[in-house]
């Protein structure tokens, strides 16, 4: 079984679209052992608790420096003794040291097609409001390792979903969701799992059979 802890800042639809994976079998051979959210009393924690999974608040006001906060967090994380970190909207930048230790055992989602509206200052609403300001025309969302740079580590699986005429932030927020994240994390959890995805130099193979 796949260990798998999950991070999380807000309301949890990506987690929630996890634990429903793990329920339905869309994601199989994985265990969801623990959350862990950087701000207290939010809906991802609801939901991990509903789900009967294990949960931790590590908040940056509980600690005197960032250094002692990032200690705090790999702690939560290594009591977890995850072979696997999701991260589901987690607002924070991972520490060096953390990275190296899990490397290649970190994945996130981002909405959009990565290399595209993504990096420092691309994360919520702004990626959308890009997209409309630039006008392409087609979107999506991206899961992708974690390396120590921001949304460039090596990506495992991208969906496209359109634009339409009349979107606003917003409208094309929930569609990127529905359409492509809440699809392809749970798939790229199940790969993993499945030892399916590998990396070489940097690049990831995907076995779809």
């Amino acid at each position: 079984m796949l260990r798998t802890a999950v991070l999380v800042s807000g309301g949890g639809t990506n987690l929630q679209a996890i634990i429903d994976g793990v329920r339905d079998g869309q994601i199989t051979n994985t265990e969801l052992v623990k959350v862990i959210s950087n701000k207290a009393g939010v809906k991802a924690l609801e939901r991990a608790e509903k789900a009967g999974i294990p949960t931790a608040v590590v908040s940056k006001k509980g600690y005197a420096s960032i250094e002692e906060f990032n200690d705090a967090l790999l702690s939560a994380i290594d009591d977890a003794s995850p072979d696997l970190i999701v991260l589901a909207g987690f607002l924070v930048v991972l520490p060096e040291k953390l990275v190296k230790k899990y490397s290649n055992k970190i994945i996130n989602i981002h909405p959009s097609l990565i290399p595209s509206f993504c990096g420092v200052g691309y994360y919520g609403l702004r990626v959308h409001e890009e997209a409309l300001k630039r006008g392409v025309k087609v979107t999506g969302a991206t899961v992708h390792f974690v390396d120590e740079g921001c949304d460039s580590g090596p990506i495992i699986l991208q969906k496209a979903v359109e634009i339409q005429q009349d979107d606003t932030p917003e409208i094309l927020q929930k569609r990127v969701m529905e359409q492509a994240e809440w699809k392809i994390m749970p798939k790229a959890i199940d790969l993993i799992a499945n030892g399916r995805v590998t990396v070489v130099d940097r690049k990831v193979k995907v076995d779809l059979r």
